[in-house]
């Protein structure tokens, strides 16, 4: 017999590793769980001076230049559209693939059906989180919401699956009218193999004698990272020496600056997206790692990844805000979940430095809850069975 010819897989999305986004490695985990069982990976993504390795074996990654907004990241409009329409071409003109896994906006989603209706290729929809929602929770113009969200549900409708990772997203999935059978829930997870316990500290805040807290990914308005800048400042008299560090991109990177600057000189330090392996660094010499969900913005259906991933170097957390992280940073014992609120912020704040969170036991504990509970390698191989189940 002839040997059999390998599953080809696509994956479109704007962001790949190794830019710093949780898309960006879910995907990946996706990816290398697919080139696991034997299928042939090529990922569709756009050019990125992001520096660090994102090769896996049997996984081709093909870059489009894009245009990129303010902040270095693919969104908003244009920067969409400049991934978007070459991806038409891509997927038509391309290579005939078996199924294609395809991450938001929906813009995307749009596109991919499109094209891949015409191919006759099915198409399974990565929904980790949805524009529509947040686009709604963030207060945008009614036109604005109801096209997103008529876009969103285009997109999931005639996908052979639909991923996602809770139930809340699963009923908004629904809503949008995908059949409650072609919708999966596979959870959300951390590289493990980048966040860990061991691994070198990177010192960020040379002279500082004080407590250290890192705020360690995107800054946009959903997350009202501006929190921390207002509750540290309130603790800091609490707390002599102590540092404030935020890593990252994201629309609110200048407001926070402009927050940090009125600080006490030496107390603030604001840091340039950068690899993971970098971040995991900083983060495992902190007292604590902060994240943010800001309420009512449309993004407290989603997790904080960047809380997960903190917990798996061993540092505490300490979460604002709302929605499924609370639930995960309480039941995982990752730290402290407060309300959205810079006293409340500033009370945690107090009480990690004063603590015994960062014991080297406590630090195990919460390590090795996430490799447990919240691995992307899991979450890959999740992905990569549901991906390969939508083939014709």
């Amino acid at each position: 017999m002839p040997p059999r010819t390998p599953t080809r897989v696509a994956i479109a999305s704007r962001v790949y590793a190794p830019e710093p986004a949780a898309a960006a490695f879910r995907l990946r985990a996706a990816a290398s769980a697919l080139a696991r069982r034997g299928a042939d990976v090529t990922v569709l993504t756009s050019r990125t001076s992001a520096a660090g390795l994102a090769g896996e074996r049997g996984v081709r990654v093909r870059r489009w230049p894009v245009l990129r907004a303010k902040d270095g990241t693919v969104r908003g409009y244009l920067p969409y559209a400049s991934f978007d329409a070459p991806l038409l071409g891509r997927l038509l003109l391309g290579r005939r693939n078996d199924t294609v896994l395809v991450e938001p906006p929906p813009t995307t989603g749009t596109v991919a059906r499109l094209a891949l209706t015409i191919r006759r290729t099915p198409y399974v929809y990565y929904a980790a989180d949805l524009v529509s929602a947040a686009a709604e929770g963030a207060g945008f113009p009614a036109p604005v919401v109801a096209l997103t969200r008529a876009l969103e549900a285009f997109a999931v409708r005639r996908a052979a699956a639909v991923v996602t990772v809770n139930d809340d997203l699963r009923r908004h999935v629904e809503r949008l009218g995908a059949a409650p059978s072609r919708v999966h829930v596979v959870g959300n997870g951390v590289d493990t193999g980048v966040f860990t316990l061991d691994g070198p500290v990177r010192d960020v805040a040379p002279g500082r004698s004080g407590p250290l807290f890192v705020y360690p990914g995107t800054m946009n308005d959903l997350h009202g990272a501006e929190v921390f800048v207002e509750g540290f400042r309130r603790a800091l008299p609490d707390l002599p020496g102590a540092t404030l560090v935020m890593v990252g991109r994201g629309s609110e990177v200048e407001r926070v600056a402009a927050a940090g600057a009125t600080l006490e000189p030496g107390s603030f330090v604001g840091l340039d997206a950068m690899p993971g392996t970098d971040v995991a660094a900083i983060v495992r010499g902190a007292t604590a790692a902060l994240a943010s969900v800001r309420p009512g913005g449309g993004y407290t259906i989603a997790l904080a990844t960047k809380a997960v991933a903190a917990a798996a170097t061993g540092t505490p957390v300490v979460f604002a805000g709302e929605g499924p992280t609370v639930d995960v940073v309480t039941e995982g014992g990752l730290g402290h979940a407060v309300p959205w609120d810079a006293d409340a912020v500033a009370d945690a704040l107090r009480t990690v430095a004063r603590g015994s969170d960062g014991d080297a036991g406590r630090r195990a504990e919460r390590a090795a809850w996430v490799q447990a509970n919240a691995s992307l390698d899991a979450v890959g191989e999740r992905v990569a069975e549901i991906v390969l189940a939508a083939r014709r």
